[in-house]
């Protein structure tokens, strides 16, 4: 079964301008899937997970070419960086959009080759596990998120409401396409195998880890700390490893699409506010997995849910930017008095304020930071917050309460 993605219109418009599109994501998240979808019937198809392929492409990339014509779909291109000057040279030949389709899960390699050889020639893309909305057949539904009085209450009236249980079972089963709309699919077995497939392969080739279960314990330290501050001492003792080993490793995270980190926001005003990354894992299934959650009940009752809730609305939020093709700045307020506003959205010169809680009584309360905003130098645009209520309403002047199912 092929769910719509969200993605696919803004793929078109990139095959359509660049010779290569380059679409890069997370290990699972459905690229192959995407583009074998979207691709014509002349689409020659070619995976370097193929041994014998992935030999001819780096003994004779010559010959790998002129034996898989253009237009063709090269899959895990990071495998092979060799092609690329090759395709530059094809490129330049022919000079046509649209002649190679191109996926890889490591953007750190590929982006170095892709900078050498491609500059110019090529549309990078970034896919994401699902949103809501794509798991319920909406995905060319699904519009840039704005905390807009308008569009919320077109979208809670326009959908069905999800019940709390309904929603944590989303979030503790993730947002990988195999596991997220397969309930047969055992989840513990798909995320002990995709940890296990990801130290092995994209670990192992980005930095040469050679204690495992040392990652593996970084890496549910990490998990542990989503939605937190990021504190590279603090996850370093407890992951047992030396503060720069840390931050190497947390970049490989980043770099794999596994985690976020959302920088705070500066102005020359607000020169007391604290200058530490906020992390967010990308998919909620796998960072419950890691700090081990065995059921949606136990999820949504535990310590973290709170914060495991914050991570999957950030996850949506960028989602619908993202895979609308749409690049946007996204920041946290904090300063030293501890006033904090969870997500800043800045469009256009405007800043769009947004508080997450796991509440379903969203008072005014929780939004008393917003204040806080007038100190900067940009104008404030309408704010909400995105809690577990089932209907909008009006909290502040131009604020709203935003239920989560209505992302």
């Amino acid at each position: 079964m092929y769910l719509t993605r969200t993605l696919q219109n803004y793929i078109g418009k990139a095959s359509d301008q660049f010779p290569v599109l380059l679409l890069t994501g997370a290990r699972q998240v459905g690229k192959t899937t995407i583009l074998r979808q979207l691709a014509d019937k002349d689409r020659t198809y070619v995976t370097l997970d193929d041994p014998l392929v992935l030999s001819l492409a780096k003994e004779d990339p010559a010959l790998f070419m002129q034996r898989f014509g253009t237009p063709v779909l090269i899959d895990e291109i990071q495998y092979a960086p060799q092609l690329l000057p090759y395709i530059k040279m094809v490129v330049d030949e022919v000079g046509k959009p649209g002649l190679f389709w191109l996926t890889g899960s490591q953007q750190f390699q590929l982006m170095r080759g892709v900078s050498e050889s491609l500059a110019g020639r090529v549309g990078i893309v970034q896919l994401y596990g699902f949103s809501l909305r794509e798991i319920e057949g909406k995905g060319q539904e699904v519009e840039p998120f704005l905390p807009q009085a308008d569009s919320i209450q077109t979208k809670v009236q326009n959908r069905a409401t999800i019940d709390l249980k309904s929603l944590f079972r989303r979030i503790w089963r993730g947002s990988y396409p195999m596991v997220s709309i397969s309930p047969e699919i055992d989840r513990d077995l798909f995320y002990s195998s995709y940890v296990q497939t990801y130290l092995q392969r994209d670990v192992r080739d980005l930095a040469k880890v050679g204690d495992e279960m040392a990652f593996v314990k970084f890496i549910r330290a990490a998990a542990a700390r989503t939605g937190q501050l990021l504190n590279y001492s603090d996850l370093s003792r407890d992951a047992d490893i030396s503060p720069n080993t840390a931050k190497s490793w947390v970049s490989i995270l980043q770099t794999t699409g596994i985690i976020q980190l959302i920088e705070p926001y500066f102005s020359n005003v607000t020169k007391r506010m604290v200058k530490a990354p906020k992390l967010y894992f990308l998919d909620s299934g796998l960072c419950t997995y890691l700090t081990e959650w065995s059921s949606p009940e136990t999820l949504e009752a535990g310590a973290m849910s709170g914060a495991i809730f914050e991570t999957w609305v950030v996850s949506e939020i960028l989602k619908s930017w993202n895979h609308n093709g749409k690049m946007i700045s996204f920041y946290y307020y904090r300063d030293k008095d501890k006033k904090e506003i969870d997500l800043l959205i800045v469009q256009d010169g405007k800043v769009y304020p947004i508080e997450i809680k796991k509440t379903a009584s969203p008072t005014n309360q929780s939004i008393r930071h917003f204040s806080v905003l007038k100190k900067l130098t940009l104008p404030i645009g309408p704010g909400g917050l995105v809690c577990l209520a089932t209907d909008s309403l009006p909290l502040a002047e131009n604020i709203h309460s935003i239920p989560g199912a209505a992302l």
